[in-house]
Order: structure tokens, then sequence, then C-alpha cells
């Protein structure tokens, strides 16, 4: 396994670092979108981390657990609700079980390039695929890797850059990886310096691998608004469906 397990300390800093992403506004395309998949069944988060989608998935009536490789990130998810509300399985999500089955297994926010190897992305698929009923569905989001946009023997390219948080990432295209820079000026004014190691898929690999898995291409789109994926998009939302 190479996925890196998140510690306390980022664990406790998680939800302040995602605070844009976590209001009810921002959250609304992504919980309607799920929620209308799920439909009367049950719903599985593939690395639910602190909650920040499961909760308000939850919060919807839908019936939701969880799989989190990190113990630190799922002690914060308790803070905001019980296990018997929300179980989630502490484990790998390539391997890990959760008991039942499911009309929806979801991976948000670029989670499937935290497996670092394409054996273990090819897992994951599986095991989602694993915990599917007949016809359920497997949504990932991810992002396209902006090869294209940068010119021969540039490796870098910026991800964000205001005066709070300056982001770039590395490419090594050669093995299709990805180590993704952060300096971010905290309220003390002092700066902190973070990284991750990622690698990276493309849309037509992972429809491959949902297809070892037993699921077809159903809807791609560029947003949770169901916006038109296109050559320019920078990110897809994708459904793959069972059987």
């Amino acid at each position: 396994m190479t996925s890196e397990v998140w510690d306390e300390e980022t664990a406790a800093r998680y939800d302040a670092d995602t605070a844009d992403m976590s209001t009810s506004e921002a959250l609304r395309p992504t919980i309607n979108f799920l929620e209308e998949l799920a439909g009367s069944g049950r719903a599985l988060e593939f690395a639910i981390g602190t909650g920040r989608v499961g909760v308000a998935l939850a919060g919807r009536g839908v019936q939701v657990c969880g799989i989190e490789l990190s113990e630190p990130m799922v002690r914060e998810l308790r803070r905001k609700v019980e296990e018997s509300a929300l179980p989630v399985a502490v484990g790998n999500m390539t391997t890990a079980r959760v008991p039942g089955e499911f009309s929806l297994v979801y991976l948000v926010f670029n989670g499937l390039s935290n497996l670092q190897t394409q054996a273990e992305q090819v897992a994951c698929f599986q095991n989602a695929s694993r915990h599917l009923v007949l016809g359920g569905r497997f949504v990932i989001e991810l992002w396209v890797p902006p090869l294209r946009r940068m010119p021969p023997g540039q490796t870098a390219v910026p991800n964000e850059v205001s005066e709070g948080h300056l982001g770039f990432d590395t490419y090594d295209p050669v093995h299709q990886m990805c180590t993704s820079h952060h300096y971010v000026k905290d309220a003390d004014g002092t700066v902190r310096y973070d990284f991750g190691n990622f690698r990276y898929a493309w849309p037509a690999e992972c429809d491959l691998m949902a297809q070892l898995a037993g699921m077809q291409l159903e809807g791609r789109f560029s947003e949770w608004d169901r916006g038109v994926f296109t050559a320019e998009s920078d990110s897809h939302v994708s459904v793959y469906r069972k059987g």
C-alpha cells in the first residue's frame, strides 16, 4: 500500500483548510447529485475523511457509511456525528469491506489519486463494484492533469496563487506522478509548507479501470452541477454503472 496516512496535525486543521468547500452553498450541487443517485438505497463514501460530504448527505436522510484510512480523520468526524448515525470502517478503500450492499459508492476531491499505483487504483474500482447492487453507481471526482498546457521542459504548474496560499504541482509524466506543494500563511503570519504525492489518471484510464471491475461509464460532467465536460475542463465527475 502506498497511500499516505494523514496524521493528527493534518486532521486537526483539515476542516479549516477546506472551509470554503464546506459551506452549504458550496456543497449543494454535490449533495444534490449524490442524493439523486442514491435514491432510496444506501451510500458508501470511500476516503470519507472528516465527513465534509458524508455528514451533509446523511443530513438529507440518505443512509451513509464510510471507509477511511486515517484514524485521526475519523476522530474528527466523530466530533460531528456518532458511529450509529454514520458508521465508518477504518481501512484502505482498495480492500476494506462494509457489510451489506449499496446503490451508490462515491469518491470525491481527487481521492483516487491518493492511491499511488495503477494496481491500487484498479483495486479501488473493484472494491467499489463489490459493494454495489446490480445497477448501482460508482461516482468519482478527479482533476484532469494540465500537461498539455505546459511547454516542453516545464515540470511545474501553479494551482493557486493568492495572499494566503501559494500552491504548485510538479509532474513526472513517465510514472504519472504529481507532487502538490503548498505554502499557506496562517493566522499568526507564519508560513506553513505541506506537500502530497499523487498518481494522476486520465479519464479514459478511469473508464478502463471501471470496465475491469464490471462497470460502464454512464455519464461524465465538468462539475457537480452537470456542466458539459470538454477538452478545456480541468476536472470531471464521472458516473459508472454496475452491470
